[in-house]
């Protein structure tokens, strides 16, 4: 197994778009054709579109677009602009008088970062869609990662910046990557050492506390959840799967979350990860299950190790 660029992956183009002053933003991730995929959403305040349409039980096939945004629920409305991107384009499922984008999306909840007002539009998803390139794409305080934070558990006073991140390997001819927008209730950890590496900030605010053993103190509830999150991601392989297996992919991922955020999954957050099928590559559903994890947890620490301070909220770089 060997680390390799995300876009080594193949079969799509990744697009970012952001408002750094309103402190939102979105990412859009172009399949070259229609593609298998996946959903599995664990988290309690998801904000998505057109997830159905995954459902192994619905008609179709794949879909052509995935959009990830900042926003919460209002951000829903950027998506026509990723479908008007490709209708122009005639990229869709034809129904005769013109073709239908299949597009899913996600957003997380950024409307506290900086101003409650801007949010995702369909202008923003378009750009996004003009930005969408084949080579490295940025890291950090870009795309849907511009307004994302963490360890929000004492409020926004004590939570720390964070962003967008990628990681993918190749094992033979096999690839699999993942992309995420982190913005999580709880605190992130190295995978390797176990360590914490950004959250719940201490009161000195240059350093860091454990939000799992805030929580303990609040076992009785007392304490009211910030609800300003979601962590958002993607799991891309060339691996040749159908709908069913890309959602027990999607479900298998968020091990990845699990090994690096704790607390994950709470009712706070809407944590939702994608999963798509952008090759014919012959491989076991266990293995690449397996190594979405993997990537998807090692792209957490990506995401909030390039994250730079703004907005007021620290960046990992400010600790001591």
């Amino acid at each position: 197994m060997r680390e390799i660029g995300i876009m080594e992956v193949g079969g799509f183009a990744l697009g970012h778009a952001q408002d750094e002053v309103g402190g939102t933003g979105c990412t859009v991730l172009l399949a070259d054709t229609c593609v298998p995929a996946g959903v599995d959403v664990r988290g309690g305040g998801p904000a998505s579109r057109e997830t159905p349409l995954l459902s192994p039980l619905a008609a179709a096939e794949g879909i052509h677009a995935l959009l990830l945004s900042g926003g919460s629920a209002f951000g829903l409305d950027a998506a026509g602009g990723v479908m008007r991107y490709l209708e122009e384009r005639g990229v869709g499922f034809d129904v005769g008088v013109t073709r239908v984008p299949l597009v899913c999306q996600s957003c997380l909840f950024d409307l506290r970062t900086a101003r409650m007002d801007v949010r995702p539009d369909a202008a923003m998803a378009y750009r996004a869609c003009e930005n969408a390139r084949r080579d490295a794409p940025t890291e950090g305080n870009i795309g849907a990662g511009t307004g994302c934070t963490v360890g929000k558990y004492r409020g926004a006073e004590y939570a720390m910046k964070s962003g967008f991140g990628t990681y993918a390997v190749q094992v033979g001819t096999v690839k699999v990557g993942a992309i995420v927008a982190l913005n999580a209730l709880g605190d992130i950890f190295d995978v390797d050492s176990g360590t914490q590496i950004a959250g719940l900030l201490a009161e000195d605010r240059r350093s860091l506390r454990s939000t799992e053993r805030e929580m303990l103190a609040d076992v009785a509830g007392a304490h009211d959840l910030f609800t300003g999150n979601t962590t958002l991601g993607a799991i891309v392989t060339n691996g040749a799967f159908d709908k069913g297996q890309m959602n027990k992919i999607a479900s298998m991922a968020h091990n990845g979350y699990a090994r690096a955020i704790r607390p994950v999954h709470t009712t706070a957050d809407g944590d939702t990860i994608y999963a798509l099928s952008v090759g014919r590559e012959v491989a076991d559903l266990n293995v690449i299950g397996t190594l979405a994890a993997e990537v998807m947890a090692r792209a957490i620490g990506r995401a909030v190790r390039a994250a730079r301070s703004a907005y007021g909220f620290p960046g990992v770089d400010a600790l001591q």
